[in-house]
């Protein structure tokens, strides 16, 4: 991917190494969205699936996948500072892409396109929605319109044959995509339903919620790269790896499980590479309907 001369968001907070402390979330916190409780915890035995990701196989790309933790130094009061710190450049890069993309299409839509925030953080962080540990992975909480994302997230995705730029990309892609359909309020619309639902027709409702987030992944990468060239030769076959590798169905059956469809939560191989290749060739949101048929 061609991310470093790309305009770097300025909304980024860095709680690294901060302290998260535990609390219940307050009104409005909202249900966390999106979280990577799936790959994490699955390949630990547990339940099920997780956010986006794929294998990156050209070897000497521009601007490759940026190597996890910065190096460090003490300052005088013997505070941590971060130095040359690619991995958190490339957050900055890729959300500024995802700001440049949805702004002008809110646009269209006679809208306003609000970013989210970014907060990078370590071990757990407390946000709106309560406490979250870094083994939940990536997530988005509705509460407080914010992505986090522990960085050590994306070694895990290299342990598993997962690593990569592009694959990294697609996880903050996804979770943006998150916040798109808070903003649309569909994020709420679908929470409202859950409560009122068996666990199987709850589930089918979360897998259509992060299928549309695959497709709105797809709009962005489509987007993007009209306007930066972003993407190059073999990141389209590495999104549609991406996708087989973390379907409910490859996670549960890589597990040792049987996989299940009335536990997927976030759809199987096929579906995500389906939808995420929706979006990628159209460019257009309203192309991302998964909820279109569905009673």
């Amino acid at each position: 991917m061609r991310w470093k001369n790309v305009r770097r968001s300025q909304n980024v907070e860095d709680r690294r190494g901060q302290r998260a402390g535990r609390r219940m979330p307050g009104r409005g916190g909202g249900m966390k969205v999106g979280g990577g409780a799936g790959i994490v915890l699955l390949l630990l035995g547990l339940f099920f699936g997780q956010d986006l990701i794929g294998p990156l196989t050209s070897g000497g790309a521009t601007g490759g996948a940026p190597q996890i933790g910065a190096q460090t130094r003490l300052d005088r009061n013997n505070t941590e500072v971060r130095t040359n710190d690619q991995a958190k450049d490339f957050i900055a890069s890729i959300l500024g892409t995802t700001e440049d993309v949805w702004g002008p299409l809110f646009r269209q839509a006679g809208q306003t396109y609000q970013p989210p925030k970014l907060v990078m953080f370590s071990d757990g962080v407390t946000s709106a929605c309560g406490f979250t540990s870094s083994a939940a992975g990536p997530f988005y909480c509705p509460g407080d319109s914010q992505v986090y994302i522990d960085l050590s997230f994306f070694r895990e995705l290299q342990r598993m044959g997962a690593g990569g730029d592009f694959a990294q990309a697609y996880v903050l892609a996804h979770e943006v995509g998150h916040h798109v359909q808070n903003l649309l309020g569909v994020s709420m619309a679908v929470q409202r339903r859950q409560r009122t639902l068996p666990k199987a027709q709850a589930n089918r409702l979360s897998v259509l919620t992060e299928l549309q987030a695959d497709c709105y992944a797809g709009v962005w990468a489509h987007h993007a790269h009209k306007q930066y060239q972003l993407l190059e030769p073999g990141d389209l076959e590495e999104g549609m790896n991406a996708a087989s590798k973390i379907g409910d169905d490859a996670l549960m059956r890589s597990a040792g499980r049987q996989a299940h469809p009335d536990a997927f939560t976030h759809g199987s191989s096929a579906q995500r590479q389906q939808w995420l290749y929706q979006g990628l060739e159209t460019g257009d949101p309203q192309q991302c309907d998964t909820f279109q048929g569905a009673s």
